[in-house]
């Protein structure tokens, strides 16, 4: 058996069915109420899960105000071009090693949190989102989900100006303002999953699907990622890693997000976060459109 985690208001819980479970009561003060505490004792919660039949619930899991799983993790990635419809619409090469960028761990956000756009340029990705559950060094590929806490469901929501202000572009900026990083609305632990290798994804846009696609086809799959990752650095328990975004977004679609709009991101067996887009002020280089960018904006 494993286990179901989520963050409601800032206190870590255990979703069984329909109900959520006090963390900090389950287990009788044993982990604190602190989903980061909750992460680094992931080996224990499959067992408090067990035993959560014999409590009382603490209350309805769809009457609870979500917050992101992993609400501060100390590192945070995104991968870029990961899977090959991606590549073929950005025009780009399939990379022969992860195409790595900082998601700054500021960005990250609840499930249902509003994002705010600072341009009238920015983009969805919806994306399949590992989190680590225990420190991980040189891990072996054949051992990696050994180190994942869960899965859930992400954004890796990308202002294009600030993304291409640069020659070349850079990723991390564009792709880590507040709120452009969404995560949730639950994190499950890999066992718990029917296929954790390959679930189907989808990304509307007020209603209109954008993006859909099967995990199974990601170029670099999460244990990969996990081992290419802990042979460079020291992952820790917490440790949010963005997975990737199949073909159509926005960007080349010309259909980029603009105020009001609502996105619905799904992957099968891990639930749906939606985010309404919010235009707040613009950001120093909001008009700044590089000119690679402007035949795909217009459409072409």
């Amino acid at each position: 058996m494993g286990f179901r985690l989520a963050n409601v208001e800032g206190r870590a819980v255990l979703v069984l069915g329909d109900d959520y479970y006090d963390l900090e009561q389950a287990c009788d003060g044993r982990i604190s109420s602190d989903p980061m505490a909750a992460l680094a004792a992931c080996d224990q919660l499959a067992g408090i899960a067990a035993r959560l039949s014999d409590r009382a619930p603490t209350g309805p899991i769809a009457d609870a105000k979500l917050g992101p799983p992993s609400p501060r993790p100390t590192n945070s990635f995104g991968i870029g071009l990961n899977y090959r419809n991606h590549a073929v619409e950005s025009g780009m090469p399939i990379p022969d090693a992860p195409l790595v960028f900082a998601k700054f761990p500021s960005c990250i956000a609840g499930p249902n949190d509003d994002v705010a756009l600072r341009s009238d340029f920015v983009d969805y990705e919806g994306e399949l989102v590992a989190v680590i559950g225990k420190t991980a060094k040189d891990v072996a590929t054949d051992d990696a989900w050994a180190y994942v806490a869960g899965l859930c469901v992400g954004q890796d929501i990308s202002d294009r100006p600030t993304q291409f202000t640069a020659t070349p572009p850079q990723f991390g900026l564009g792709k880590s303002f507040d709120t452009y990083g969404p995560i949730g609305p639950v994190l499950i632990s890999p066992d718990d999953l029917p296929d954790r290798d390959a679930m189907e994804l989808t990304c509307s846009v007020n209603g209109e699907v954008r993006q859909k696609d099967s995990t199974g086809d990601l170029i670099f799959d999460v244990p990969t990622l996990v081992s290419y990752l802990s042979g460079i650095l020291t992952l820790l328990p917490g440790d949010v890693i963005f997975t990737g975004t199949p073909g159509g977004v926005g960007a080349f679609q010309n259909k980029l997000l603009r105020d009001g709009d609502v996105v619905t991101t799904t992957i099968e067996g891990l639930g749906t976060i939606t985010n309404r887009c919010v235009r707040a002020s613009d950001h120093p280089r909001a008009d700044f459109l590089p000119e690679q960018m402007k035949p795909l904006l217009a459409g072409k």
